[in-house]
């Protein structure tokens, strides 16, 4: 299901079939290092995390992670709300292929994902967690408009990291 299309680019729920572009993005190296393994090694483990993750959501909450393609229709990141067990609020989280850094297509996406948060759902904030280290992922929340909040606990990794937080405006 289309979700939303910008200038460049066109976010759409994720099905079964993106599952070879969740295994590639999940094992890239820079995924690893800011956002963590998650255990996806073959294309039939990235249709179990889409089922019990992104697919799962949309079911519950009626959002999830979205995947993002560019004008030429190919798979490029991912961007979306994310409910998570740890967190009170939803969570703004994104992922792109390394080639895609630096083209302001993160910000582009967010921005359209912040909108439809606003417009499309109940909800008042948004949270974003990032690992301390990832100083780009930290500079695009100060460009959306995030404050620093503090830091939290992630449980399943035993890890800090920084915590972020946006009004939406309603």
């Amino acid at each position: 299901m289309l979700i939303c299309k910008t200038e460049r680019l066109t976010l759409r729920e994720l099905q079964l079939s993106d599952a070879e572009f969740a295994l590639g993005l999940y094992n890239d190296p820079s995924f690893l290092q800011h956002i963590g393994d998650k255990g996806v090694r073959t294309v039939e483990d990235a249709e179990q995390n889409l089922r019990q993750g992104a697919i799962a959501s949309y079911a519950q909450h009626g959002y999830g992670m979205w995947l993002v393609e560019n004008q030429q229709g190919q798979a490029i990141g991912l961007c979306g709300l994310i409910k998570r067990d740890f967190l009170a609020e939803t969570d703004l989280g994104y992922a792109y292929l390394p080639e895609f850094f630096g083209l302001g297509y993160a910000y582009e996406a967010a921005v359209a994902v912040l909108a439809y948060a606003a417009e499309q759902t109940a909800l008042n904030t948004v949270v974003a967690i990032v690992s301390p280290a990832n100083l780009a992922s930290k500079a695009l929340l100060k460009k959306l408009g995030f404050d620093q909040a503090g830091q939290v606990l992630v449980p399943d990794k035993n890890e800090m990291v920084d915590f972020y937080r946006i009004q939406l405006n309603k």
